[in-house]
C-alpha cells in the first residue's frame, strides 16, 4: 500500500526513544520529513544521528522541547514550521505519568500529571492548527494508553489524564473536519518499551516475583501471547497519519495483541 507520505512533514514528539521514535523511523522510510522533539538534548541528538545513520538522505530537523513548557511547544512549531514551510502532520505524544494509585497521589502529582499529559495535547495541537487550517489539510494523531479503555488500578494519572486527551481528540475530529483536518487517537497495549520494562520491575515488585516471571504473567494475557514491538505500533501510526486512512477521522485505533475486552 502506497502510504503516499513522500516529502510530507511530521513534526513527532517525545521522539528521543521509544513509540514515537519508531513512528519517527517509519515515517522516514515511506519518505516523509521529520521534526522530532526531546526535553533531552542528548538523547535526540543521539536519535537524530541514529536515523541518519539509516537513512542518510532524510531530512530530519531536532529541537529540544520541554512538552510541560508553553515557549517550548511554540518555538519548536514555529522554528520546525520556518525551516520545512509546511506541517503536514502532528505526533501528540510525552511521557507516562507516574504510575501511582489514588492515595499515593498529592496535588502536586495530579497537576504534573495535567501538564504533562493533557496541556501537552492541548498546546501542541493550538499551535498546529492555524497552520493546518490556512493549508487546509492536516493529520493529528495522539498517542495515549489502553488505560482510556479500560483504566490500569495502579496507572490511574493515566487513567484520567489520557482520557482527556482522547475526548480532546474525539471533539477535535469533528470541529475540524470542515479543514480538511483529520484528528485520531492510538492506542498501545503492552508494547516493548523502557517505558514497559519500567512497569514490568514496579509490577513485579509488588507482586513480589521475578521482572521474568512478571513479564511471563502479562505474555500469557495477551491473545497473541507476546510484547508488541515497536515498530508493529510505528506501522498503524504511520497508516492513520497518512492519505490511505483518508476517510477515518475521530477513531481510537487499538494495537494490543487482542488484549482488551471492550467493544467500544
Amino acid at each position: 500500500m502506497d502510504l503516499q507520505l513522500n516529502n510530507k512533514v511530521f513534526l513527532i514528539a517525545g521522539a528521543s526513544k521509544g513509540l514515537a521514535y519508531a513512528i519517527a523511523e517509519k515515517l522516514l522510510q515511506e519518505g516523509a520529513k521529520i521534526a522530532i522533539a526531546s526535553s533531552d538534548a542528548q538523547r535526540i541528538a543521539s536519535a537524530k544521528q541514529a536515523l541518519l545513520l539509516r537513512y542518510p538522505e532524510a531530512d530530519v530537523f531536532t529541537y529540544v522541547c520541554d512538552v510541560m513548557q508553553v515557549q517550548d511547544i511554540e518555538d519548536w512549531v514555529v522554528k520546525s514550521h520556518a525551516y520545512f514551510g509546511r506541517i503536514d502532520g502532528l505526533v501528540v505524544n510525552a511521557g507516562g505519568p507516574s504510575p501511582g494509585t489514588f492515595d499515593d497521589l498529592d496535588d502536586e502529582a495530579w497537576l504534573s500529571a495535567f501538564n504533562l499529559t493533557l496541556m501537552s495535547a492541548v498546546r501542541m495541537i493550538r499551535q498546529v492548527l492555524p497552520i493546518m487550517r490556512k493549508q487546509g489539510s492536516g493529520s493529528i494523531l495522539t498517542l495515549t494508553s489502553s488505560s482510556v479503555k479500560e483504566p490500569i488500578d495502579f496507572l490511574l494519572l493515566s487513567n484520567v489524564m489520557r482520557s482527556g486527551v482522547t475526548s480532546l481528540a474525539k471533539s477535535l475530529s469533528a470541529a475540524e473536519a470542515a479543514h480538511g483536518i483529520r484528528v485520531n487517537n492510538l492506542i498501545p497495549g503492552i508494547i516493548a518499551t523502557d517505558r514497559m520494562k519500567n512497569l514490568d520491575a514496579i509490577q513485579a515488585q509488588a507482586n513480589g516475583i521475578t521482572v521474568a516471571q512478571q513479564h511471563a504473567q502479562f505474555s500469557q494475557e495477551i491473545p497473541l501471547g507476546r510484547y508488541g514491538e515497536p515498530e508493529e505500533f510505528a506501522n498503524a501510526a504511520a497508516f492513520l497519519l497518512s492519505a490511505a486512512a483518508s476517510y477515518i477521522t475521530g477513531a481510537s485505533l487499538v494495537a494490543d495483541g487482542g488484549t482488551m475486552k471492550t467493544v467500544w
